[in-house]
């Protein structure tokens, strides 16, 4: 790869590869707590790189616009060079995690209805603290026409995406999306789609992404989570993984 390194964070490796296109290579390895916990989960990075490349196209066939570009078929993704916006934005369609520390007052897994949206401010060192959409204005992050785009956006992706895991069997809990600004200026859904940002759950009521590891700390549970959310989307990665190429 003739690509230049330019960043490394804790589940990807980012080069730029030309003037409009990065390459997200994802690592083996995870993290919790943030990042006080973080261990090597070999085959990891193949999985969540076949599942964040499922899910772009899923989304992209049914019309959302994302950064995505092609995937390698073992553990890179090509995409496009965006602007990113400094904000997480979470999609919660059941209550579950850090909003029943916030609000004790829901029960855990009660339904949201219609699903709420948050924003995080994007920052290692203030632990990505929750914000309001008047900060986000107030301090010119976005307008109020780029806000009330990225809301549209990431309620019609978890729309989607929440259609698409009922197929499969599977109840879509919650999700992190991210955003940037392509050189014309739109808006596209851009980072990953994978077990390491959203939380499913099986008709048992069983996690099939990071929520394993927060849990138990227990690489080869993580690992057989990753495996059993590629199976249900009808994904072959026992092919991939079969090549060995882990880092």
């Amino acid at each position: 790869m003739t690509s230049q390194h330019v960043y490394d964070g804790k589940s990807k490796r980012v080069y730029v590869k030309s003037s409009e296109e990065i390459v997200m290579e994802f690592k083996d390895e995870v993290t919790a707590g943030d990042g006080a916990y973080k261990a090597l989960v070999p085959g990891k990075g193949v999985l969540c790189a076949l599942v964040s490349a499922h899910l772009f196209r899923v989304l992209e066939d049914s019309g959302i616009s994302t950064h995505f570009v092609e995937y390698d078929g073992l553990r890179s993704i090509t995409a496009k060079k965006l602007k990113m916006v400094p904000v997480e934005v979470i999609v919660r369609n059941y209550s579950y995690g850090s909003l029943l520390k916030r609000m004790p007052l829901y029960g855990e897994l009660d339904p949201l209805v219609p699903p709420l949206v948050e924003f995080h401010y994007k920052d290692d060192s203030l632990h990505d603290p929750l914000i309001l959409p008047e900060d986000i204005l107030r301090t010119n992050i976005l307008t109020s026409r780029e806000l009330s785009r990225i809301i549209e956006l990431s309620i019609l992706v978890n729309h989607v995406l929440s259609k698409h895991f009922r197929s499969a069997g599977l109840k879509l809990v919650d999700i992190k999306l991210e955003y940037g600004f392509n050189s014309s200026g739109e808006l596209l859904l851009a980072d990953e789609v994978s077990g390491d940002t959203f939380r499913v759950l099986d008709e048992n009521g069983r996690h099939l992404d990071k929520e394993v590891f927060r849990k138990t700390k227990n690489t080869d549970l993580l690992l057989k989570a990753y495996q059993e959310l590629a199976t249900r989307l009808g994904l072959r990665w026992e092919v991939v993984l079969s090549t060995k190429i882990f880092g």
